[in-house]
Order: C-alpha cells, then structure tokens, then sequence
C-alpha cells in the first residue's frame, strides 16, 4: 500500500537584539494550536465531505475540538472526534473507569441498568439489569437522561478516576428503595457475555451477546465459537443492541466465524474514499480463515438504534452469502468509518513523536460484495421487539431473545414493555462508539 506521511511544519521565528534591547516578546505555538491547525490541513484531504468544508478563520478556534465542530460537515457527520493518546490505549486495550455501570432511559422516562459488571461494587447488594435509578448524590437522574444533557451527566457522575465515589438511589422490582456508595475503579470489558445453546424446535440454536469489537475480543469470540462447534449447533442468534462498534479487524473475524469459507478470495467488504485520495485508498476486504467457523446458512442479529458502526458492517457483510434476520429495532445508520491519525504528525525529522491525541475523521463509506451500502437511515428490522430490560441477556422470555426465538421457530412474537430507549449512557467513554481502521495512522497508508 501507497505510504503518505504527513507532518507539520513548524516555521520559528529568528529572535535578534542586543545587550540595549530586550528581546521580541515570543509567540507560543502550543500543542492545541498546532493540532488544530494539523486537524484542519488533514480534514481537507482525507474527510470524507472535504468539499463541504466551510472556509473558516482558524485561529478563531483555540484547539482541534473546537476546529472539528467547526467544519465538519452537518448533519450528516454525527461521529468525527477526538480522543487523547491514553484514552486511546485504554479503549483498545478494553479499559475504562468507572462504577461499571450502563443506564439507559426506558418507554415510561424511567431510567433503568442496563447492564452491571460482576467486579462492581454494587453487585453485592443485588442491583441488576432493570434496576430503576432514582438519584445519583441525592440528585434524580430522569430529567438529565431526558434532556440529553452531557455536561450535567458528566458533572453528576464526576471525573474518569478511580476512587471518585458516588451515592446510587435504586428502586427495586418490589418497588422498595435502597442508596448503596460506590466507588470508581478500572474495569475491563467482556465483549462475550452470556453464550448459551438453546434446545428449540428448529434446532440447536447458539446465542451470544456481543458488546464492543475490540482487540480482546478475537480470543472471546474464537472460544464462544469453538464451543458452539462443538455442540453442533444449526442456528445462531447474535446479540448487537448495545454494540457501537470498534476495529475493523474484528468485525471481519466474526463475518468469517458465520460463513466459514475456504476461499479467502470472497469479498466481505469495500472502502470507499473520497475523489482526491480514493484512487490509491480504496480497498477490498476478504473474508479471513478462522478457527471454528461454523458455515451456516442463516443468522439472526438483534439490534438496536445503539447497533452501529462494526455492528452494521457485519450485518451488511454477510447478506450477500447467508439468510440474516434483523430482531428488535432499526440499527444506529453509520456506514461509514474512520481512520485515526496520531498527533503530532510524524515527520522526517520526528518519525516517532510523543502523541497527545487520536483524531478520527470520517474518511470512507463501506459497501458490501453487491455494492450495497449508505444506509444513513440504519437498517429496519425484519421482526420488531422491544428491548426489555427487565429481564437478562440471554433470558428466553426477554422480549428481543423471545421474538429471535419464535421467528426460528416459525411463530409469531409478541413484544413487551418497558423497553430501552435510544441512548444507552455509558461511563468513561467505555466503548468505542464507532469504526475504525487499525491500527491508527502514525503513518499514512
């Protein structure tokens, strides 16, 4: 592949004077400025809509964040960001901080857990998912939830760091109340949770919910196949409602974990870049060989508005080869992805810089062996479920699992309240939200 570096050119002013006169007073280039500056002179090559880009006084905006929000373009692009170097690490890596916790608002404006981790310490005193959170510090957390107010969520909950305590005021399903204290720690994520073989009248069913596609999860995904091989299973239902996304890597191992095939010429998926780099970017992807494939001729994902990204890529991938059943409700709508580009810039004389940040600009659309793709709207589901959190992943009488259920089976499903809305809000930025090339460019390809 075609390798392009892009670096920064710093110009330092020449400092002249004399014992008689102090010197010039000097200009700081800070690190912000110089990343925005980075930012915009990339946006205009390599972003996806770089001709929508508005002409902008650059120096108006004092850093990258600002510049982006600037000139990306709306409101198309609801995901080009930025993250510093360590949260980066972090989020490949599977890390995060916080009290382990995931809350979503419910149909009735109730907000309710999503989802707990084992390692929290609030898992002792019994909370789990369906839970109602009624106060964070003694505050209600309803209307936050219902306004979408990020900067009240986050000054609510705190800073990322272990040790920031909060005070949780849960209502249990028996209505009774009860506060429990907790405490931030790191957590690292389960991408794999609650495999299990179903024994239904269609067959031996494998189910799986699916979290985030991240480095850890090749090994998790591998050993969940391995066992569904083992027990001989003819369907597979995948579990995607909360998946934002991650590497592209992944997302390719599991397509190729479905359809198991020997020709690893077949095409899973195409990059699509803009006129100026497509040319020499453009790239098709193969399906790879996998351990335990499993080969089979249909599939079902249940999804939701917060299955996005990764999710959808391998949703769209394998409709050209195998029978896929959507369950629950319309997907997030991204097809499209990023490529990160560390910063500063690699140059020749500083190949390897110290990074500060990650940026993440929308650089390419995908689209599948048929050339389908551009879904912006997402992907409508074949059966519509609720998503109903008052009963476990993996639980058959859970409303989205029981609709997967029946519509294997040959019956009718019949949905339930309540049921998650579309934002699931989760703690220190703790999944990746989006599609990524990996790894990021240090260099350009």
């Amino acid at each position: 592949m075609k390798k392009i570096l892009l670096f920064t050119a710093l110009i330092l002013p020449l400092l002249a004077g004399c014992k008689k006169d102090p010197p010039e007073p000097v200009d700081e280039y800070t690190i912000e400025e110089r990343a925005r500056d980075g930012l915009y002179d990339l946006m205009k090559t390599v972003y996806l809509w770089y001709n929508y880009i508005p002409t902008v006084k650059v120096t108006d905006y004092p850093g990258p964040e600002e510049i982006l929000d600037a000139i990306t373009y709306k409101p198309k692009d609801r995901w080009s960001f930025i993250m510093s170097w360590q949260e980066y690490l972090a989020m490949r890596e599977g890390t995060f901080v916080g009290h382990g916790i995931r809350m979503a608002l419910d149909s009735e404006n109730k907000v309710r857990v999503v989802s707990l981790y084992t390692g929290s310490d609030l898992w002792p005193g019994g909370v789990r998912r369906g839970w109602i959170v009624k106060a964070v510090n003694g505050t209600p957390v309803a209307p936050i939830f219902i306004s979408g107010d990020d900067a009240a969520y986050t000054a609510l909950m705190g800073p990322s760091t272990a040790g920031v305590t909060n005070s949780f005021t849960f209502e249990r399903p028996d209505g009774t109340q009860v506060t429990y204290s907790s405490t931030k720690a790191t957590f690292t994520i389960n991408s794999v949770s609650s495999p299990k073989v179903l024994d239904l009248t269609s067959g031996k069913t494998g189910y799986f919910a699916f979290d985030t596609f991240i480095e850890p999860s090749e090994q998790e995904l591998n050993n969940v196949f391995a066992g569904f091989k083992s027990a001989g299973i003819t369907d597979l239902i995948i579990d995607l409602r909360y998946n934002t996304g991650g590497f592209m890597s992944i997302a390719e191992q599991l397509s190729s974990l479905v359809l198991e095939t020997a020709d690893t010429t077949k095409l899973c998926y195409t990059l699509k870049y803009n006129d100026l780099i497509g040319p020499d970017w453009d790239e098709n992807y193969k399906f790879v060989r996998t351990t335990s494939p499993l080969g089979l001729d249909r599939v079902v994902f249940i999804t939701t508005r917060s299955s996005a990204s990764a999710s959808e890529v391998v949703i769209n991938s394998l409709k050209p080869y195998v029978s896929v059943t959507l369950v629950g409700d319309t997907t997030h709508g991204k097809p499209t992805g990023m490529d990160g580009f560390g910063f500063p810039f690699p140059s020749q004389t500083n190949p390897s810089p110290d990074f500060k940040y990650v940026f993440f600009p929308i650089t390419f659309e995908y689209l599948n062996s048929l050339g389908e793709g551009r879904f912006y709207d997402g992907m409508v589901p074949d059966v519509k479920a609720a998503d109903d959190i008052t009963r476990d992943f993996g639980d058959p009488e859970e409303a989205s699992l029981a609709a997967a259920i029946a519509f294997l089976e040959g019956r009718k499903a019949e949905s339930a309240v309540p049921c998650t809305r579309s934002r699931i809000w989760s703690e220190g930025d703790q999944l990746p939200k989006e599609l990524f090339r990996d790894p990021p460019h240090l260099l350009l390809k």
